[in-house]
Formats: C-alpha cells, structure tokens, sequence
C-alpha cells in the first residue's frame, strides 16, 4: 500500500511533527512498507491457531514471606527535612486540604 505525501502530511499533522520535504519522502516510503508488511499478515490463514495472551508460559516466582532487618522509625526519620509526630511531615498536595 503505498501513501501519498498529502496522507503523510495527514498524520505528521495529527502527530503535530514539522516535517521537511525529504523527512515527508522518507517517511511516505518508509510507513507504505510498513503498511504491506501488514497486509500480507492480513493474508495468513490462522483460523485454526488458538488465541493466545503469551507466547511464553505462565509461571508465578514466589517465594516465602520472611522477616528481616529494617530501619528503626529513628533511623528511617534521621534525613527528613521536617518530622512531626514521628512521621515525614510533606507539603500538602491537593489544595483545599491540610
């Protein structure tokens, strides 16, 4: 399938890309490529293929909840430019809200 430069100009538009002649000659051959790589997909037979989510199996990795060492509250606090109440104290977010 090959584009014309106005279908081109079309979604370089769409995409708000400012593009130079030869960018809109290379593009215009470089996308009708594209598009018959497509449709020559459009062309395999695949009624018997199942549907398919992954071409790779599914496996969950788990492994076992264990309880480590962590940061004190005190340690996890030292470098917070503001505390209260032994919690990081931020800038409120949403306006209207404190």
């Amino acid at each position: 399938m090959k584009l014309s430069l106005d279908q081109v100009e079309h979604v370089a538009q769409l995409a708000r890309l400012a593009l130079s002649d030869r960018e809109k000659e290379l593009f215009r051959a470089q996308l009708s490529s594209i598009l018959d790589h497509a449709e020559r997909l459009q062309e395999l037979d695949t009624e018997d293929i199942p549907l398919t989510a992954s071409v790779l199996p599914l496996s969950n990795v788990m492994r076992e909840d264990a309880i480590g060492a962590s940061l004190s509250q005190e340690d996890a606090l030292a470098n917070a430019p503001d505390v209260e109440d032994g919690f990081f104290r931020v800038p409120v977010v949403l306006e209207g809200e404190e």
